[in-house]
């Protein structure tokens, strides 16, 4: 199955195939899956215009070029010029602007104006993609190299949703509405219905398994869960709604204060991409389908939802424990199935079986460090780590996840203001 991009003010078409998703998840080698990661990064920004993809919609976001470049850098840098002989670089000037956050490797180009970068052009930085690649294939080989090229990996994949929530952002704030997709299929909206249960107890929790995972799942340790439930369905838009009908956006006593203040700040009614019944996606305006999970809501929102609702968010550990089938009523699930991201369609919440796909859910868990954790040795330990404060974790991937990129002790994280991703909310409660 294959669908076509739309491209702005070019006119043209661009198929992409289905597979190349698929050839990330069937691939047995890593050069396969390097090459089936690095395919699908290229395939996203191919829609976009030259002045799209240098868009900068807020200080939260990158333009779409600059994310496939900072990933290119990341391999030049931490594979090619660390350990390729006589390696030299495409551009020396090229890292104090494609750097993001890495201390380590120097000054850089203050975050709010990378949107200023009309050169390099975008074809220029995808003529640097290709060198990186073709030079980067002897250490693709190299054993002793894996864990940081899987890294390498899973940094890209985590690249390619914030291009996808970026590029939406910024499109956004185009009156004219353009799609980045063809209005694609209506798909049918799975709402599973029920509880998940959970007898509470000892859980263990965290990475168990002998695949990749960021340094911030680890150590597996030990947690004491009391009996709770998990709602075997996300919050609707429907139900959010009803929500607002009963002044919800109004009512102090269900807001925290920090949250109650940012509402008033920003003057927030509704999630973000919300008008007239109506909601932004990458196929521009669409109806707003009420059976379909809410995204574009804060922590916050989420919050006093939850609250409203007489219920609460579940913690990190509740959630994963239930990931993970700890307990007989836990449904099967598939980390690498559900509407995740594939190239092919577009990123569009509409409703899964499982906890994982849609919207990233939020927890009422902080962003904060497991028991025995410490960061990798250089400048890939700034990676997660320095980062673990005033943060809520989030779990269960989204529509622009790339595909078998999602596991139950996956912690995403973000601010408690911040609703630009694909984000929304499954209740809990105590039992």
């Amino acid at each position: 199955m294959v669908a076509t991009f739309w491209r702005p003010q070019r006119g043209e078409g661009e198929t992409v195939s289905r597979t190349q998703a698929d050839q990330y998840l069937a691939a047995d080698g890593l050069a396969d899956r390097y090459s089936a990661v690095r395919a699908l990064s290229e395939a996203l920004v191919s829609p976009l215009s030259e002045a799209d993809a240098t868009l900068q919609s807020m200080e939260d976001a990158s333009p779409a070029k600059w994310h496939i470049a900072h990933v290119t850098w990341f391999w030049e840098t931490f594979l090619l010029r660390d350990h390729l002989n006589g390696y030299r670089l495409y551009d020396e000037d090229w890292p104090f602007v494609f750097n993001s956050y890495y201390e380590a490797e120097g000054e850089r180009i203050a975050r709010f104006s990378r949107g200023m970068l009309s050169r390099p052009t975008l074809a220029d930085i995808l003529a640097w993609r290709a060198h990186v690649d073709e030079a980067i294939q002897p250490l693709l080989e190299r054993e002793e190299l894996h864990p940081l090229i899987d890294l390498g990996l899973a940094h890209e994949q985590q690249h390619q949703e914030l291009l996808l929530t970026d590029i939406k952002h910024a499109l956004f704030q185009n009156p004219l509405g353009p799609q980045m997709w063809d209005k694609g299929v209506a798909q049918d909206t799975v709402r599973p219905q029920g509880w998940y249960s959970h007898p509470g107890g000892i859980a263990l929790v965290g990475h168990q398994a002998d695949g990749f995972a960021f340094d911030n799942e680890g150590p597996a340790h030990r947690v004491l869960l009391e009996p709770f439930a998990l709602s075997a369905s996300l919050v609707t838009n429907a139900e959010w709604a009803e929500f607002i009908a009963d002044g919800g956006y109004e009512d102090a006593r269900l807001w925290l204060s920090d949250g109650w203040a940012w509402l008033n700040q920003n003057k927030i009614a509704a999630p973000s991409y919300w008008q007239d019944g109506k909601a932004f996606t990458h196929c521009g305006w669409q109806n707003r389908a009420p059976d379909a999970p809410v995204t574009h809501i804060s922590y916050f929102e989420a919050d006093a939802f939850a609250t409203w609702a007489g219920k609460r968010l579940p913690t990190e550990f509740e959630w994963e424990a239930i990931a993970r089938g700890q307990e007989g009523d836990a449904p099967a699930h598939d980390p690498a199935g559900g509407n995740q991201l594939d190239g092919a369609e577009p990123p569009l919440p509409t409703g899964s079986e499982g906890l994982f796909g849609d919207c990233w859910q939020f927890t009422r868990s902080a962003y904060l460090p497991y028991p025995r954790f410490r960061p990798a040795e250089g400048a890939v330990g700034e990676y997660n780590g320095k980062f673990m404060s005033g943060q809520f974790v989030l779990k269960g991937a989204s529509c622009a996840t790339s595909r078998g990129h999602s596991r139950p002790s996956y912690r995403n994280f973000f601010y408690p203001h911040q609703r630009w991703q694909f984000t929304g909310l499954r209740l809990a409660k105590d039992i």
